[in-house]
């Protein structure tokens, strides 16, 4: 197996361990904001900080018109503001109001516990996957 298959393999199980485990706390999400959980996605994306329309989509997985719907509904809702990129006035960005700032709070607030069979590993193991991640998060978070 090349460096690339095992590295597609162990992507794959990573991702499905996330997703076939996040059903109950999308769903609490959900019931507890009341938006539908694209829009949450928006909300946690712009937590880092303003982000274009164009920046945001690709951040979001989404394509630039559903983004475009994604903000107006979040700015109807108070959540979201746009503004002029000082940088490029032709263009704007978006960030998040305050009730947009509790918005995320409350989202991070909605309790995630560790799926049992992540929840058994020895503490070294634990440790060990940590610095995996912490390794290869800021990578994934550029697109390098």
């Amino acid at each position: 197996m090349s460096d690339s298959q095992l590295a597609d393999e162990v992507w794959r199980a990573m991702a499905s361990l996330v997703i076939d485990n996040r059903d109950s706390w999308r769903r609490a999400v959900t019931e507890r904001t009341g938006l539908p959980f694209s829009r949450i996605r928006v909300l946690r994306r712009l937590a880092a900080g303003p982000l274009t329309v164009k920046q945001l989509a690709q951040a979001s997985t989404i394509d630039a018109p559903a983004a475009t719907v994604a903000v107006n509904d979040l700015e109807t809702r108070g959540l979201v503001v746009r503004a002029t990129n000082p940088n490029n006035r032709r263009c704007k960005t978006v960030s998040l109001t305050d009730a947009g700032r509790d918005m995320v709070r409350a989202i991070d607030e909605v309790d995630d516990p560790a799926p049992d069979a992540l929840a058994a590993l020895a503490d070294d193991e634990l440790k060990d996957l940590r610095a995996l991640l912490d390794k290869i998060s800021p990578r994934l978070r550029s697109g390098s």
